[in-house]
């Protein structure tokens, strides 16, 4: 008392400051001392949120930190509180946000996990140095040289993960960042919103230097990688998906670094923070924003608590103060493209094939994903799409092809079937209730296609499902010569698929509407001549 009497005599700003400190830790148990400021002293005694080595995920537990804090006139010392300063302002009871007119609505989940995560993210920033250039050097630590130098890429079909990736593994190991295809409108918005430049083709900086090496992120099968790339240039892989078909193979020992988390970013995050770095404010943000994409806001199923402590210090290095109103806004700017996409675009857009050898069963399956807040939007374009489904299928020569369109909002999809192999595939795997003349299957909660899609079709194929023989013939518009075309009337330059048979004919048309015309004018002028 008499130490607090002093520091309250000599330095009265420095008394009010002074909250929550951390005296003593065992075990789960965290022992807090918190002063208020008449100077008196009381001893709160919880049980921590959240702990590195614990795996209660319940994020309903307010954190020991919160509580000492939300009541105390120390809450303006630190402003971001995790992300979650606005859910905190506007707190009204345990875990809802009052808004202006008596409006309540309940924490969304991405908010109650940064708070219950605030308490281990303040003690890791802590930790860490106080900029972004300062490294705290450790022995035990293995940062390889090999990725030095090196060009990080993603794979085709560019992602928000894979380029934030590319990103932070550039900024952490020291090389460029690089694009395997274009960005989408999701990409976009994170690069405009934390001003980060975009990075540069991967054939450009090839064709400039041939010989770089490549370390791939967020895949590790050769159909993703860009063409440009030869496998003899890849060191290192850093990746967040199984190995399954088409998984890169190398002449020589590489960099590998696959972890079962829901977003590759997280594991780039994750090794800025083992090696006491502070990924700069930009990067964190990329980081933030990627794992909130691949984890749907933490909600998707491959979410794991790695993610969930990643976005709390992550929003916190960023200064996010509402992790929400930013989470809505990135998945708003995703669904922008969605609805200037051609069909070719959405069924091309985000798809993967997975090859199958089984005494029953052998050959490839395609399975795209398009996510939306308003799957009407690709509802109502059906007819549009299961045309484009069956002749993706043959020209890739596909034994079978699916279209998942997930509702990132409701977090339910369904499952478009384009013909009878589908049908009888995804009646033994799912299993839901079919609609709209057996082209709409009803998948309920499944979101994921790494987790609830792929592994249960995997599962049924090698239990020994076959293509029964008596299945009749499917849809016959793919029967039809056609080709791909970018679109010259499409101000967005989106692919369209072109039918041989009526662009001859339209061509034909065409022609014989310029002849008309030439003849018309012909007339006209003769007709001047002799006025």
């Amino acid at each position: 008392t008499g130490h607090l009497f002093f520091l309250f005599w000599a330095s009265p700003t420095s008394f009010f400051r002074l909250s929550s400190v951390i005296t003593t830790r065992r075990s789960n148990t965290v022992r807090l001392k918190s002063w208020n400021t008449i100077g008196f002293i009381s001893k709160i005694t919880m049980t921590a949120a959240a702990d590195t080595n614990n795996n209660n995920n319940d994020a309903s537990s307010e954190p020991p930190c919160k509580k000492a804090r939300c009541d105390s006139t120390a809450s303006t010392e630190r402003k971001h509180h995790a992300g979650a300063a606005e859910a905190l302002r506007l707190a009204a009871g345990d875990h809802e946000k009052k808004y202006d007119g008596d409006i309540v609505r309940k924490r969304t989940e991405v908010e109650e996990q940064v708070i219950a995560k605030e308490h281990q993210a303040e003690e890791i920033i802590h930790a860490l140095p106080k900029d972004s250039n300062t490294t705290v050097p450790s022995v035990e630590l293995f940062l390889p040289e090999i990725l030095k130098d090196s060009i990080f890429v993603g794979h085709l079909v560019t992602d928000l993960d894979s380029v934030a990736g590319a990103i932070g593994a550039a900024e952490l190991y020291g090389g460029t960042p690089a694009l395997a295809s274009e960005i989408n409108s999701e990409t976009a918005f994170a690069l405009e919103k934390w001003n980060v430049t975009k990075p540069k083709p991967i054939e450009d900086i090839l064709k400039e230097t041939p010989k770089l090496d490549i370390c791939l992120v967020d895949h590790q099968q050769t159909s993703q990688m860009n063409p440009s790339i030869d496998s003899d240039q890849v060191v290192g892989v850093i990746d967040h998906h199984a190995l399954q078909s088409k998984t890169i193979v190398t002449d020589k020992p590489i960099y590998i670094d696959i972890r079962p988390w829901g977003s590759m970013s997280t594991i780039i995050a994750h090794t800025f923070l083992t090696h006491k770095r502070r990924p700069p404010v930009a990067v964190a943000g990329m980081l933030l924003c990627a794992i909130l994409s691949d984890t749907l806001n933490l909600l998707g199923p491959t979410t794991t608590d790695w993610d969930r402590l990643m976005v709390a210090v992550l929003a916190d290095i960023a200064g996010v103060d509402d992790i929400q109103l930013l989470a809505s806004q990135q998945f708003k700017a995703k669904s922008k493209d969605l609805a200037h996409l051609s069909a070719v675009g959405l069924v091309n857009g985000d798809q993967k094939s997975f090859s199958y050898n089984t005494e029953g069963f052998k050959g490839d399956i395609g399975f795209a994903v398009v996510e939306t807040t308003d799957d009407d939007v690709i509802m109502d374009r059906i007819d549009e799409i299961l045309p484009e489904l069956v002749a993706c299928k043959k020209e890739k020569k596909l034994q079978a092809i699916f279209l998942a369109i997930v509702n990132i909002v409701k977090l339910q999809s369904c499952l478009l079937l384009c013909g009878p192999t589908e049908t009888s595939l995804a009646n033994a795997a799912f299993g839901g209730e079919i609609s709209k003349n057996g082209t709409v299957m009803d998948l309920g909660k499944r979101v994921s296609r790494k987790k609830d899609y792929i592994p249960v079709l995997t599962r049924v194929i090698k239990e020994g499902w076959t293509k029964p023989k008596d299945l009749p013939r499917g849809p016959s518009v793919a029967d039809i010569s056609s080709h791909l075309e970018v679109d010259p009337e499409d101000p967005y330059g989106n692919v369209k698929r072109v039918n041989d048979e009526e662009k001859s004919a339209a061509q034909e048309k065409d022609m014989a509407t310029e002849s008309i015309v030439e003849e018309k004018k012909d007339e006209e002028d003769y007709n001047l001549v002799i006025a």
